[in-house]
């Protein structure tokens, strides 16, 4: 029996759903709020820049980014099947690829901070 992939796709679809949906809305509207300087105190950008710049805040911030772009990438994988594209390997390819790129610039620019 040939070993598949598919648990692991689907399990970071789940978890990047989950979050996306979640936390994603309010951070970026935190986020908002910051750049506009309407964010009430302990949300403005120096606390934001100390809370990013800190290991956990990292954390916290990395696996928000990269599970919603594993998310997002599956998400346009499975709609563009539906739309009659049937070229699955290379639209995974691309997707997961570019999930895959967006989650390792994460990294990075997490790590300029």
């Amino acid at each position: 029996m040939a070993r598949s992939n598919k648990p692991l796709v689907w399990g970071l679809f789940a978890a990047g759903g989950t979050l996306a949906a979640f936390l994603l809305p309010a951070l970026v509207f935190v986020l908002l709020l910051a750049g506009y300087g309407q964010a009430p105190a302990g949300l403005d950008y120096a606390s934001m820049r100390a809370f990013a710049g800190a290991w956990l805040g990292k954390l916290m911030l990395f696996v928000v980014v990269a599970l919603s772009l594993w998310h997002a990438a599956h998400r346009l994988r499975d709609a563009l099947h539906g739309l009659g594209l049937r070229a699955d390997k290379a639209v995974a390819s691309v997707a997961y690829g570019v999930a895959g790129v967006g989650t390792v610039l994460t990294v990075y620019y997490l790590l300029q901070i």
